[in-house]
């Protein structure tokens, strides 16, 4: 009994004597680890420019920019106080003015005066003004004249303008006339000249020129081919038929016609006594009578002339047989 006691209190201390020892590996304490090298800060560098003068709000960009939005304003001020200071037959006018040539309504030699664009008054008087006043303030500064509108004494003036108006729409009536007549007798003797046998081979020596004072018909000689015998004011056969043909077409038209006979710069001989001058003449004296023998009465023609080598067609050389012809115009109204 007693060594057992013994046996059991000597297994106690031994397991007192284990615990320690078993419990050393978990005591003991891994190494610290070693420190990290310390990181380098970036080095940031700030480049401060400074501007002397504060260039850039003094500079002059803006001040171009400015100026173009005034130039426009401007010209939109001026444009509505036009729409606003005109009427409907100066407006069309100003808008014939500026077409091309070729294509406008106006009557050249009747862009000034009375017959301008305005009448003969100026864009800035005060009675071209559709009232006289109170439209606005500043037209009330410019005419302090009246002190309302159109009052019943200015019946006359309207009465005036209306006649002046209608006046304008004639004449827009009879330019608007011309251009379909010279239109349709552009395309008739065209088509003359192509349906006839005996006119085909001439169709490339009539011209059509629309100028200041209308419809111009050129009749010009070649090298091979002349319309009239030299030196002499009598027509070839063929150049008899085409003015024939030229004055049916244009027999039936209300307009004036001009004939002007044209040379070139070869004359005659000092002993013979004559001149492109009487030469070209008696040429538009024998248009005339042709013309006449079609059936253009003799109260349509305005004028007769000869004009010797004067106007050459061809310019740049005035022998060149082009330049003698025969220019036929029917005048505008």
């Amino acid at each position: 009994m007693a060594s057992a006691v013994t046996e059991a209190a000597e297994v106690a201390e031994a397991a007192e004597e284990a615990k320690p020892a078993a419990k050393a590996p978990q005591a003991a304490k891994p190494p610290a680890p070693e420190p990290e090298p310390e990181r380098l800060q970036p080095i940031i560098v700030k480049k401060i420019i400074v501007e002397e003068g504060h260039a850039g709000a003094h500079g002059g960009a803006w001040k171009i920019a400015l100026a173009d939005m005034m130039t426009a304003m401007m010209a939109f001020f001026l444009l509505m106080w036009l729409l606003g200071a005109t009427d409907e037959d100066k407006r069309k006018s100003v808008a014939d003015y500026f077409r091309p040539a070729s294509h406008s309504q106006i009557v050249f030699g009747e862009l000034a005066g009375s017959n301008g664009l305005f009448g003969g008054k100026s864009i800035i008087d005060t009675e071209g003004f559709p009232f006289t006043a109170k439209q606005t303030a500043l037209l009330e500064r410019l005419t302090p004249q009246a002190q309302g509108g159109p009052s019943a004494n200015d019946a006359g003036a309207e009465q005036g303008e209306a006649g002046e108006s209608g006046e304008g729409a004639k004449k827009y009536e009879r330019q608007l006339q011309d251009k379909q007549n010279f239109e349709a007798i552009q395309k008739s003797v065209q088509k003359k000249l192509e349906s006839s046998a005996q006119l085909q081979s001439l169709k490339d020596q009539v011209s059509f020129t629309m100028d200041k004072d209308g419809l111009r018909i050129d009749v010009l000689d070649k090298a091979d081919f002349s319309m009239f015998q030299l030196g002499t004011s009598e027509p070839t056969p063929q150049a008899a038929a085409l003015l024939r043909e030229i004055g049916k077409s244009i027999s039936d038209a209300p307009n004036k016609v001009s004939v002007r006979g044209h040379t070139d710069s070869l004359g005659f001989a000092q002993d013979t006594g004559r001149s492109n001058w009487t030469l070209s003449t008696e040429r538009a004296d024998a248009t005339r009578r042709l013309l006449q023998s079609a059936g253009v009465s003799n109260g349509r023609f305005a004028r007769i002339e000869g004009v010797a080598e004067t106007e050459p067609f061809i310019k740049q050389n005035p022998a060149d047989p082009r330049n003698r012809r025969v220019s036929i115009t029917l005048l505008n109204q």
